[in-house]
């Protein structure tokens, strides 16, 4: 099966490791990975601030960079939206509407991937600890994904599961809402974090780096020793005994 990773700006820029373990991930279950060169933002930040004209080139630009793919997977529940939005921005454009569908159709969040596609429930890792996961707001809301997540999280070796409470609650990152009303966003991401140290986890666990960057973050600056972890981080835990099974 073939697959093109769409790796976001912030994995790409900021996080390596969370692409480098997708990709890993991917391929321990007999997935051949490529990297199309071309992707550059897919418009989000641009798009959410009312720059709809400005977002289409980025758009257009992903459109042709994922033109040849079979599947699309993103380790990012919000960007893996914003190519399922494509079709309504293009609505009125037949030719590149076509298009947006096509890469709609084909586009899959990390963890919808496993479950949906590969079949995957148990990723065979391990990590020792207890955890709590953090439901990001387009992820949950608008993508859909909400059980397969925790249903992956639960088949962990070592891990036992506790649930974030008011887990429905945004972290106040919300992209330009951080910076455009920051004062209302710092008082989201305090009571995110009260909710985290309640549960005593060791980790916290999120399929979204931008929502992970701001707890994480808030986290920090408060001195808390809770690590913060990608699920695709997680799901990578295994013994390297194992990492070549299912190629």
């Amino acid at each position: 099966m073939k697959v093109s990773l769409f790796s976001t700006c912030l994995v790409d820029m900021f996080y390596p490791n969370v692409g480098k373990a997708t990709v890993e991930l991917l391929e321990r279950f007999g997935c051949e990975v490529d990297f199309p060169e071309g992707q550059v933002c897919c418009g989000q930040p641009a798009f959410n601030s009312g720059y709809t004209e400005d977002a289409k080139k980025a758009m257009k630009n992903m459109i042709k960079a994922f033109e040849h793919a079979e599947y699309v997977v993103t380790p990012s529940g919000s960007c893996a939206y914003m190519f399922k939005e494509y079709p309504h921005v293009f609505e009125d454009e037949p030719e590149w509407k076509e298009k947006a569908v096509q890469l709609k159709e084909k586009t899959y969040e990390l963890t919808q991937f496993l479950v949906h596609v590969l079949k995957i429930e148990d990723a065979g890792a391990y990590l020792e600890g207890t955890a709590t996961y953090h439901t990001s707001c387009h992820m949950t809301r608008l993508l859909g994904a909400k059980s397969e997540p925790i249903t992956l999280l639960s088949n962990v070796e070592g891990l036992q599961y506790v649930e974030l409470p008011h887990k429905e609650n945004c972290c106040g990152f919300g992209g330009t809402f951080s910076v455009k009303m920051g004062d209302i966003s710092g008082q989201m991401v305090d009571e995110k974090v009260g909710c985290i140290v309640s549960t005593n986890a060791d980790y916290l666990v999120g399929s979204d780096m931008a929502c992970l960057m701001n707890i994480g973050g808030r986290l920090d600056r408060q001195g808390k020793k809770v690590k913060v972890m990608h699920i695709a981080e997680v799901l990578n835990q295994v013994p390297k005994t194992k990492r070549n099974e299912g190629r």
